[in-house]
């Protein structure tokens, strides 16, 4: 039984950023509930977006906000994403690699069809920060970080700070 009171920013490297999210069979109050929590934590956390994985759990939801406001945050049920347009590299930060930030090559626009708290399926098109935003809370569902899309020099300059997160998991893990 998910308790989304029981959720709460997972960080590298927990094990559930890594795997690939599964599909929400029911939208009903605990997923409503898990999803207002979400919200919180993206706002929290001053986010522009947050996927299941980030709030411990395995499931296929992620929530947006172009602003990072509650008024409008949206919440996406088993998204499909279609990127299009050009690719740009544009600075990224992760709220689960925290002190991380590398230019990131994303499509400039993407289309989501999700379901909603409703149960109804709608597609949205986004261009800008929030289709970077979609690709990125996407690749979360995927169990991909945005150090999986690091270039090799990239890589290096996060090796510190990727074994600090590391070294702190464990810490808090024993």
């Amino acid at each position: 039984m998910l308790d989304p009171e029981k959720c709460g920013m997972t960080r590298f490297p927990a094990p559930v950023l890594a795997e690939r999210a599964k599909p929400i069979e029911t939208v009903d109050d605990s997923i409503r509930r898990l999803a207002a929590k979400m919200i919180d934590l993206m706002i929290e956390f001053k986010g522009v977006g947050l996927a299941g994985p980030q709030a411990g759990v395995d499931l296929r939801i992620f929530v947006a906000s172009p602003d990072g406001t509650r008024e409008n945050a949206k919440v996406y049920i088993n998204p499909e994403i279609e990127p299009a347009g050009p690719i740009e590299a544009v600075e990224e930060g992760c709220l689960s690699l925290p002190g991380i930030f590398a230019k990131i090559r994303r499509n400039t626009q993407c289309t989501v069809t999700a379901t909603d708290l409703d149960g109804n399926r709608c597609t949205e098109s986004a261009e800008g920060l929030l289709a970077r935003a979609f690709q990125h809370e996407f690749d979360h569902l995927e169990g991909k970080l945005i150090k999986d899309r690091f270039s090799r020099i990239q890589q290096i300059a996060a090796r510190r700070r990727l074994r600090e997160l590391m070294e702190d998991y464990e810490s808090l893990s024993s």
